[in-house]
């Protein structure tokens, strides 16, 4: 299907989750272009970027949240501003922007009120030509990085960055361990690096062990041909284990995390990829360590981590970029596990 490139003053379009649970139920539609009020702005979005919540969201598996029909889906998304509403002060025409996850939660410690507002599951999201975002929930964008690049940043890069830097800050010289070649886990490989340490990954093959040792990875350690991957970590380590662990399979391998991790060490548990009916309780107390449940970052993060990635000149990975015609088999794409990297959306069809 060939779209045509979408001129203001038209009609936009959105795609939208008709009857989530399914692929099929994502749905075009055609929509009177929207106007900014007060301290909202306009926005032309050029890319966005999937995450594993979107792909959940869409199967209806997300927790306890129930997405309401006609959502647009994405929580991530890039820009630039083409209306401000009459009472924006912070954002100009013409900026480069990117949405908050947590349009709320500008500053401090995380909090009911931060959460209140999440993309799909409150509000509509960004796969969409033109989107309305209070002025607030907006971030300005690394010079350095092209629409789709910075499309990938606002879940999986600030969750892989409030992990390594919010609560006990990696040190140089420490080790970080990450599972797998997703997008959070890359960006702490490649934040890791940046911050002086030494990085342990786990991988499930020799061509992404490869592609990850050329990112920086001082180890790599398949988890297919060594499940009891914990223990090459340890040895990986002189037998020390790591200071700091991105913990994105969730109760499936939270044990094995916990003992290939560091006296003192802090587990940032992220993500739910595996399930598990023998994880044993008593594993919590057989090392000294801190596990903490993570989640993204406040506004004020986010412009940190921007100022780091244009100092830094960091480049996030993409695997593969889907024209907006093609959303749907960039889902598919996506559930088949193969990325490396982010999978994006370019918001224009060649």
């Amino acid at each position: 299907m060939k779209l045509r490139a979408h001129q203001h003053g038209g009609l936009m379009r959105s795609y939208h989750l008709d009857k989530p649970g399914s692929f099929d139920g994502l749905v075009l539609r055609d929509h009177p272009d929207p106007q900014p009020s007060n301290a909202e702005v306009l926005i032309r979005v050029r890319a966005t970027s999937l995450n594993y919540r979107d792909l959940l969201l869409l199967k209806g598996h997300y927790g306890r949240s129930a997405v309401p029909a006609g959502r647009i889906p994405l929580s991530d998304g890039a820009g630039e501003v083409i209306a401000v509403g009459p009472r924006v002060s912070r954002i100009k025409v013409g900026d480069r922007v990117a949405g908050s996850f947590l349009p709320k939660w500008i500053a401090g410690p995380i909090s009911t009120e931060a959460i209140s507002v999440q993309p799909t599951i409150s509000e509509d999201g960004w796969l969409t030509e033109l989107r309305v975002a209070d002025e607030d929930a907006c971030v300005s964008l690394p010079d350095s990085l092209t629409f789709e690049e910075a499309a990938t940043l606002p879940c999986a890069a600030l969750t892989a960055w409030s992990a390594l830097t919010a609560f006990r800050p990696v040190l140089p010289g420490e080790i970080v361990l990450t599972q797998g070649s997703g997008g959070v886990s890359v960006f702490a490989l490649q934040f890791a690096k940046l911050m002086g340490a030494r990085v342990i990954v786990t991988t499930s093959s020799a061509e992404k062990a490869a592609k990850l040792t050329a990112l920086g990875a001082d180890v790599t350690i398949n988890y297919r041909e060594d499940p009891d991957w914990h223990i090459a970590a340890r040895k990986a380590s002189h037998g020390r284990g790591a200071d700091h662990i991105i913990e994105v399979g969730g109760v499936g391998t939270l044990e094995r995390s916990i003992k290939a991790a560091a006296l003192g060490a802090q587990i940032n548990l992220i993500g739910v990829l595996s399930k598990s009916t023998t994880f044993d309780p008593a594993s919590l107390g057989s090392n000294i360590v801190t596990v903490i449940r993570s989640t993204v970052g406040s506004r004020r993060q986010f412009e940190a981590m921007n100022e780091a990635i244009d100092a830094q000149g960091l480049r996030p990975v993409i695997d593969r970029i889907f024209s907006f015609s093609e959303a749907r088999q960039a889902f598919e794409y996506f559930d088949t596990g193969a990325h490396f990297g982010k999978v994006v959306i370019r918001h224009t069809d060649e």
